[in-house]
């Protein structure tokens, strides 16, 4: 049974990373000096895949803002030059289930830049929903593709160009569905929990390089696909993100009225790329309104 005022389990996973809707105008971006206001990350080189929309996006603008050169690697070739030029980056067509793919993203950045500081292995997909009974396994292997090989092939090229580079920062997207049952689908759950496997593992070896491998689980972070999903269940063709972030924020989330946003997961992104981030490796970086720590429904106890 679900906790009172839950969001539909059906709808649960949508929190988590998702892949966006691409059909969507591109916002407007301004230039490179509008962004120039920090300096986290002065002169560091960073990938990140799944750049060009939503949570890459918004951790692209705020890399570049704090002195990063970025480099968008993804697969929508309409968007993404857009985003770089804006921020004095640099845009790949990178299918992450191509390893050849991940391996030319970090060869432009040593082109570019001579070395690799940041490899963000942002992107990934929701994948198919349903029973256990009913899964899809060539849907469920498509969606391990991106969710998994693809973060081992950024991950495996980005320690080559660091521990040539003596050190960097690698940060893999997981999701609150890797750490708490009922969040996302078997597939997707499966796939995101074996990321912070990865992490750890790889953590274990490449920490003697200086290497850092971290992850960070966003949830609660109201993506235009899951707003297309609320209009879908309930039947609202003209709800908007504001109303399922309110929904978001009654529901799933320990700070009521607070719903997650991309920049949230942006800024966890930049502290675990930058040297405030230097001890702190093999770990994940929960980011959900204190959502998968603790049982809510029973509040009145402190009343």
């Amino acid at each position: 049974m679900s906790r009172a005022g839950e969001i539909p389990s059906c709808l649960a996973f949508y929190f988590c990373s998702m892949k966006p809707n691409y059909e969507h105008s591109l916002e407007k971006f301004g230039t490179k000096d509008d962004y120039l206001t920090n300096s986290r990350l002065k002169d560091k080189v960073a990938i990140i895949t799944g750049g060009a929309r939503g949570i890459g996006a918004a951790t692209a603008k705020l890399f570049a803002s704090n002195g990063a050169h970025v480099i968008i690697a993804d697969i929508l070739d309409n968007i993404g030059p857009l985003l770089a030029d804006s921020i004095g980056g640099r845009y790949i067509h990178c299918d992450v289930t191509q390893e050849s793919d991940i391996e030319s993203a970090v060869n432009l950045a040593i082109a570019w830049k001579g070395k690799l500081d940041v490899m963000f292995n942002n992107a990934g997909i929701a994948g198919p929903s349903g029973s256990i009974v009913n899964l899809d396994m060539e849907k469920m292997k498509d969606l391990l593709a991106v969710n998994l090989s693809g973060i081992v092939h950024g991950i495996k090229h980005a320690a080559r160009a660091m521990i040539k580079g003596k050190g960097g920062s690698i940060i893999c997207t997981s999701s609150s569905a890797a750490i708490m049952g009922g969040l996302g689908s078997h597939s997707y759950s499966l796939s995101k929990e074996a990321v912070l496997g990865l992490a750890r593992s790889t953590a274990c070896e490449l920490g003697v390089h200086g290497i850092r491998v971290n992850c960070i689980s966003p949830h609660g972070v109201p993506s235009e696909m899951l707003v297309n999903a609320y209009r879908q269940f309930l039947g609202k063709v003209d709800m908007g993100t504001e109303e399922v972030g309110k929904l978001i924020g009654e529901t799933g989330s320990l700070l009521r009225g607070r719903s997650g946003s991309m920049e949230d997961i942006a800024q966890a992104a930049l502290f675990l790329a930058s040297d405030d981030a230097g001890f702190i490796t093999a770990h994940n970086l929960v980011v959900d309104g204190g959502f998968t720590s603790a049982y809510s429904s029973m509040s009145f106890i402190y009343e």
